[in-house]
């Protein structure tokens, strides 16, 4: 048995398996609110206006993101319909082409057992495969990032004209995807790479390469200027401006964190590797004596150190330089000993797992918020049961895992594997159907019956995307009339039905934390 798992854990069997749990269920689970409701419903605005220059989220100017995600999630919902697999499926190719490009640049500049287990580590990693999953940005943005740092690193070995030129256009099509970061970390990491090698002048010769700078300035600004000629300089000032210096400088909604915050994240973000990232950090002293190693930890440690002065902070932001410190654990695999130290996060995260009925009953005897008080207890009575018996399954399987006669990176990596069933099949859709069945239930019942939607005291843009309509929010509550429906969340029921209203209310669709509350007329005789 032992030698049949060790077989498995470096064949394209297992990375096969490997991307199928990272990406299962990307059909199924309702888009969560905010980021996925905000970006697909902005492409349902966009496939609806027709107007495929600027992004419009519930009718106003939307400028998070420049434009790419935007153009393939609608292409996608073109051909499939406007449903949960077309708008997320953009993100899954991205998240896929990302592994298979580690592969094929670990398997050139090193070997093929390395880039399996590279590719392995990057697929299994639990945040990798939430973002994954996602209808928003960043596995597209990742995508292309790796793409341009695998080719800064074949250039500046054996520079060619057009591995050059395509170095360029990995980097248009970044800032067209999520803007200024995209060539950022590539010129810094590859600034600082070719200066430690004393070759500063060819990093200097490569970068103001006009041929490839014309291609950039072709890929990035026909969208600028049409954006531009339809909505003048407000995206420029509320992208440029707000969502990037103004991210960097002060905390945006609510998304702070200290100068260790990073620190912190990054084993969660590689977990079950989390013991095996930390012990490879030993080997950061050699990396002056091999240049693949010297250019995957400087992206690494460009990304962590960037970000963690960032007043705003957000996990997946360290997965724009996770790449770097994957090849090394790759390469170092052997290093590993002490099997339970390594296996110890992954025993806690899956005991959470397995306790998440009681500890989320607990929660719910800690909050008076009725909000909170509806999720908790759904969520605990969700994963009673059969989930809770299967999750603490798996946690006997992953004891099992680290007994087992391997090296420890193998066992590790069949961990992985247990991990990430768990989070396919249990975990996240159990915490999605608690966040989100109730607004797509309540999106679609009004959809059902041809209503007029508008939000109370409440942003949530998934229910736009189920409605397909767009749902301005209550300003002025005297501006309601009958035939009107107002979704709201449980917590907000008592506030809005004691609202001095001349027009009847009652609630027509309650599931979870979602409420429908229909405006009607008074019946004749009333009063």
């Amino acid at each position: 048995m032992s030698q049949y798992l060790s077989r498995f854990s470096t064949s394209p069997l297992a990375l096969a398996l490997a991307l199928v749990l990272m990406v299962w269920g990307f059909w199924s689970a309702p888009l969560y609110d905010l980021d996925e409701g905000a970006f697909t419903e902005a492409t349902r605005e966009m496939l609806a206006s027709g107007n495929y220059t600027s992004i419009y989220l519930n009718g106003a100017p939307r400028h998070d993101k420049p434009i790419l995600i935007y153009w393939l999630q609608a292409a996608s919902a073109q051909l499939f319909g406007l449903n949960e697999f077309a708008l997320r499926l953009p993100s899954v190719l991205a998240a896929l082409a990302w592994v298979w490009v580690l592969f094929a640049f670990v398997r050139r500049q090193v070997d093929r057992e390395t880039a399996i287990v590279a590719a392995l580590l990057l697929s299994l990693s639990l945040y990798v495969g939430l973002i994954a999953r996602a209808a928003v940005a960043d596995a597209l943005l990742n995508l292309f990032l790796a793409l341009a740092m695998f080719d800064i690193y074949r250039y500046w070995k054996q520079p060619a004209r057009g591995l050059h030129l395509r170095i360029f256009l990995w980097l248009g099509l970044g800032f067209l995807t999520k803007g200024p970061v995209a060539v950022f970390f590539p010129l810094l990491v590859s600034g600082l790479f070719y200066a430690s090698l004393g070759s500063w002048r060819d990093w200097v010769r490569a970068v103001f390469h006009w041929p490839g700078i014309a291609l950039f300035l072709a890929i990035v600004l026909p969208w600028h200027i049409a954006v531009y000629l339809d909505t003048g300089w407000a995206f420029f000032e509320g992208f440029y401006l707000h969502h990037n210096l103004d991210r960097y400088n002060g905390a945006m909604e609510g998304h702070g964190g200290s100068l260790l915050y990073f620190v912190a994240v990054a084993p969660l973000v590689v977990m079950p590797f989390a013991g095996w990232l930390l012990a490879t950090l030993r080997r950061l002293p050699e990396a002056r004596r091999d240049p693949l190693d010297r250019f995957a930890w400087l992206w690494f440690f460009c990304v962590l150190l960037f970000f963690s002065f960032s007043a705003t902070k957000l996990p997946h932001y360290l997965l724009y330089g996770i790449i770097g410190v994957l090849i090394p654990m790759a390469r170092y695999r052997g290093d590993l000993r002490r099997a339970w130290l390594h296996f110890l996060p992954v025993f806690v995260l899956m005991a959470l797992f397995a306790l998440l009925p009681q500890a989320l009953e607990w929660a719910a005897g800690q909050t008076g918020r009725l909000y909170e008080l509806t999720l908790f207890r759904e969520g605990s009575a969700r994963f009673s049961g059969t989930p809770q018996w299967l999750l603490g399954g798996a946690l006997v399987l992953l004891v099992g895992v680290a007994l087992l006669r391997l090296p420890v990176w193998q066992r590790l990596v069949l961990a992985g594997f247990v991990q990430g069933a768990v989070v396919a099949f249990i975990v996240l859709p159990g915490v999605m159907g608690v966040l989100q069945d109730g607004p797509r239930a309540a999106a679609l019942f009004a959809r059902a019956h041809d209503k007029s939607v508008v939000f109370y005291r409440v942003h949530q843009p998934s229910v736009s995307v189920y409605a397909q309509q767009v749902i301005p929010k209550l300003r002025d509550p005297a501006a309601l009339r009958p035939g009107q429906w107002v979704y709201l969340r449980i917590d907000k029921l008592d506030d809005f039905l004691a609202l001095p209203l001349p027009w009847d209310r009652h609630v027509v669709f309650r599931q979870g934390p979602a409420v429908l509350v229909a405006i009607e007329a008074p019946e004749a005789g009333d009063g």
